[in-house]
């Protein structure tokens, strides 16, 4: 029993963290992206230290409570997609590490980590073009958002498994 205590004090906190970090999104509007993919990956830090389980649950806080707390309801949708992504990016990483019969498992983890972002991205940016861009978009330009779109992953996986492998790692062993 007290082993589950902990992990659900420890969600909590973690939930805390990531509410305070949705609001100074909506306050800091020059920092709203880097503050929502923080608290995206307290979605990760939840899977990884206490299961899918309390993870889920945990997401499904964060969005609730989220949707009360911020003022600006398109971050929560934001904040949704980046934790969803989080979500499948852990539980597949679990699910490949377990299979011993794929060779080359960091290719088809990111095969799998690029197709879930796409799977969101490309319909989000194409059936909402009008409510993002405020236009239908030439094609050479929603080229230039797709591609634009990838490299932005890009860089938000890569800094996810920073702060996973190398930030988390110091900290949870301090704890």
């Amino acid at each position: 029993m007290h082993v589950r205590t902990r992990k659900l004090a420890f969600a909590g906190l973690m939930l805390a963290v990531t509410i305070v970090c949705l609001y100074l999104g909506n306050i800091i509007e020059s920092n709203t992206l880097f503050l929502l993919a923080g608290a995206s990956y307290f979605v990760g830090i939840v899977y990884r230290e206490a299961g899918a389980k309390m993870s889920l649950a945990f997401y499904v806080g964060a969005l609730i409570l989220g949707f009360f707390v911020t003022p600006n309801k398109f971050y929560i949708l934001t904040y949704a997609a980046m934790g969803l992504y989080i979500l499948f990016n852990e539980w597949a990483y679990f699910k490949i590490r377990k299979k011993e019969n794929i060779r080359r498992q960091s290719v088809a983890f990111w095969i799998v980590k690029y197709l879930v972002f796409n799977v969101m991205y490309l319909p989000g940016i194409w059936f909402f073009q009008k409510l993002l861009f405020a236009r239908t978009l030439p094609v050479w330009m929603f080229a230039g958002v797709v591609a634009a779109g990838q490299i932005t992953f890009f860089l938000y996986d890569r800094a996810y498994e920073y702060v996973q492998g190398s930030l988390w790692n110091k900290i949870r062993n301090r704890w």
